[in-house]
């Protein structure tokens, strides 16, 4: 019996694991689609984002960011890795270094387009 209980548990909190991306995934539906999925069709001075680079990857393309809000992504303020569509935008950056940035969906990956220094 106590075997029986201990798998019936361990299938309920498989099957709640299960459903959190499912949850989400409809939680972010608009109009049928994933607007957060989509690539953007298009970049407005509304669209940039301040953050602060915490990294810099040079040999990969990739900038670690502290970011705010992402508001054409509908992504929160966090800190995360971003590829770089030109590995020269990273030359006059480094650690510390205020931005203002614009990312993008393209393909699935987000990509940071361009980035300038807030000095």
């Amino acid at each position: 019996m106590k075997n029986f209980k201990s798998i019936a548990m361990m299938a309920a909190a498989a099957l709640t694991v299960a459903s959190v991306p499912v949850a989400y995934a409809q939680s972010t539906m608009h109009n049928g689609t994933m607007d957060a999925m989509k690539p953007a069709q298009g970049t407005a001075a509304s669209d940039t984002t301040e953050g602060e680079v915490r990294k810099i990857d040079m040999e990969s393309g990739k900038v670690t960011l502290k970011h705010a809000e992402i508001k054409n992504l509908d992504m929160p303020g966090m800190t995360m890795v971003f590829v770089v569509k030109d590995k020269a935008m990273l030359d006059t950056l480094k650690a510390g270094d205020k931005v203002q940035f614009k990312a993008v969906n393209e393909a699935g990956k987000i990509t940071v387009t361009e980035i300038q220094p807030v000095r």
